[in-house]
């Protein structure tokens, strides 16, 4: 059985070592990562780096490479790779599972507004602060560059490329962050207005907990759309529960 991991995130690299440590003799796992980090974290098993050519190259693929199972388990916001994954799923027959880290919710004592897209975000801050810790990742700062009379902390995996904000400071990091760290972060650099995407997961959470604790308002820009009509796992335990199930209908495809 061959199982196609869609990945580039936390819960893919935790599914690809759970799945390693099955004890399912014949099952063979690729992991597909997009290439947009220098340095990824390399999971176990097989790996391909860069895209497929949109579903119709991702539709040969699996026909070409025998595939089983695909696990969509990208970003929340690579809603790209999610549809055309969907589209050769439904060309091919070939069974689609998303494992999707749930949203995060506001609690009691959060300062949220919510944007519609980076621009929209970008649109909100000169009346929320003056310095910004923006956590949308390297790629999107095209529209807060027009922001010249605001300073921004710009947290990323890899170095930023412009068009930028003018006024803006780069703290190359990768998470999970601890939220001591966080605190201090927001303390040093005295930032008074949080960007951030809805990731979802823990690894970046801590962050909203420090700007909870010094009343200090987040922009929050909401997930794109996915598509529908696809079985969705919120843990990656719940994933491997499914490839078992899945390796066992390839084994003994007349059971029940």
């Amino acid at each position: 059985m061959h199982v196609l991991i869609l990945g580039g995130t936390t819960e893919a690299r935790r599914l690809a070592e759970l799945l390693a440590a099955e004890p399912l003799p014949s099952l063979r796992v690729t992991n597909s990562l997009a290439g947009r980090v220098a340095a990824p974290r390399t999971p176990p098993g097989e790996v391909r780096v860069g895209g497929f050519g949109g579903a119709d190259g991702l539709a040969a693929w699996l026909r070409g490479h025998g595939v089983d199972l695909i696990i969509d388990a990208t970003h929340p916001f690579a809603g790209t790779i999610s549809f055309n994954a969907a589209r050769a799923a439904a060309a091919t027959g070939v069974p689609l599972l998303a494992l999707r880290r749930p949203g995060w919710l506001p609690v009691e004592g959060d300062s949220w507004h919510e944007a519609g897209s980076l621009t929209e975000a970008a649109g909100l801050l000169p009346a929320l602060g003056r310095r910004v810790f923006l956590t949308t990742g390297r790629t999107g700062l095209a529209a807060f560059a027009p922001l010249d009379d605001l300073w921004f902390l710009v947290r990323s995996v890899d170095a930023p490329e412009a068009p930028h904000p003018p006024r803006m400071e780069v703290l190359l990091d990768r998470g999970p962050f601890t939220l001591d760290g966080e605190r201090e972060l927001l303390r040093r650099h005295r930032i008074d207005v949080v960007v951030t995407k809805d990731s979802g997961g823990a690894a970046t959470a801590p962050k909203l907990t420090a700007a909870r604790e010094a009343g200090v308002p987040v922009v929050v820009v909401r997930r794109p759309p996915a598509p529908g009509g696809v079985s969705v796992v919120a843990e990656p335990r719940q994933a491997v529960q499914r490839v078992r199930e899945a390796y066992a209908r390839c084994a003994h495809p007349d059971a029940g």
